[in-house]
């Protein structure tokens, strides 16, 4: 049993240091997604370490030591991820309708037959955005009744895994799809007018993931984000970035993102709304997103119910509040990140 436990204790030590290298590799990328998981063992290994080695040996001390702080910095990652966590965005506390706007995100699976379910999502919540990812032409048509209430669209149906449906009840100008990195991989820009007229601007992504079967690397993912954050720096208009970025809330990446864009992060102290995998209970994490400009505040998020996908949809209410900019603050970047998001920028 000891044997055991000090085995396991190294390999998550291992694990760990892995997804320290900052490496594109899947091998070293992969780790960044596990790590409540991750934490949890540790803990685990760390109280059953203390409780069955009975030993004064160098050895055992340095594992208990190497537990001890793998735990600490884990539990640093996901903090700010909990009730402990200090939000980045606040509450609205006054509901101004003309000023408000709901989104739904829902990778919804492309070999799914349960359109129906989905459907019955969009209607029980009635948000006034519906960003559907992984759609082909089946999807399309068996979901094209969304129309009669969501009369802007943009359609992009592929049998990829990597289509994408956008309906939107509210005024859609400007809309273009945009292959910004790989070819056949899509995102989806517009600018959206809120009922009082103020424009936002949106941004629907879905890159690739770090995994064997897709792409062994993060390059392209890294460099979609990192290209889409300079976009939202730059926009004059209120920013909303949505969809399935394929990479966790906790990761570096997606802090890098953070500090190079600007944007804001609603999870940040509520909680974790793991999307993926849906059927897995123990293997959840955070892969659907929603970021926004420090001009938002957060009326509601909430994860929906499964529909036979892998992914949970995602719910998000804001509120644009202009004042809220003096109120909210965002990741800033220094000169290491600089350096690594133009390092990113330009891998090919």
């Amino acid at each position: 049993m000891s044997l055991f436990i000090a085995f396991l204790s190294t390999v998550l030590i291992i694990f760990t240091i892995l997804s320290l290298i900052k490496n594109d590799y899947w091998i070293f990328r992969i780790f960044d997604y596990p790590r409540l998981q991750k934490f949890v063992l540790s803990l685990v290994c760390l109280a059953l370490l203390i409780y069955f080695f009975k030993s004064t040996a160098f050895i055992y001390w340095g594992l208990i030591g190497a537990m001890t702080l793998n735990v600490i910095y884990l539990f640093t990652l996901i903090m700010p991820f909990t009730i402990l966590g200090k939000k980045q965005v606040l509450r609205a506390t006054k509901h101004i309708q003309d000023q408000s706007l709901s989104i739904m995100i829902a990778n919804v699976f492309q070999d799914n037959t349960n359109t129906k379910g989905c459907l019955n999502e969009v209607y029980t919540n009635n948000p006034d955005i519906v960003l559907l990812l992984e759609t082909n032409s089946r999807w399309d048509n068996e979901t094209a009744e969304l129309a009669a209430k969501y009369p802007f669209s943009v359609k992009v149906a592929l049998e990829n895994t990597y289509g994408m449906l956008l309906y939107s009840k509210l005024e859609l100008t400007d809309a273009k799809v945009d292959y910004i990195v790989e070819d056949d991989i899509p995102s989806i820009h517009g600018i959206i007018s809120l009922k009082n007229g103020q424009q936002v601007q949106l941004y629907c992504l879905h890159p690739t993931p770090p995994v064997p079967q897709e792409n062994p690397r993060s390059t392209e993912r890294d460099k979609e984000l990192l290209l889409v954050a300079d976009k939202a720096k730059a926009s004059k208009l209120p920013v909303i970035v949505v969809g399935d970025l394929n990479d966790v809330a906790w990761s570096y990446t997606t802090e890098l993102f953070l500090k190079m864009s600007g944007l804001l992060d609603p999870r940040r102290g509520r909680g974790f709304f793991n999307s993926f995998h849906a059927h897995y209970p123990i293997m959840r994490f955070p892969l659907d997103h929603a970021f926004i400009s420090t001009d938002f505040k957060l009326k509601g998020m909430k994860r929906l119910s499964n529909f036979d996908s892998d992914h949970f949809p995602i719910f998000i209410s804001l509120q644009y509040e202009a004042v809220a900019t003096q109120q909210q603050e965002g990741l800033e970047a220094d000169a290491d990140d600089i350096e690594l998001a133009e390092e990113k920028k330009s891998k090919e």
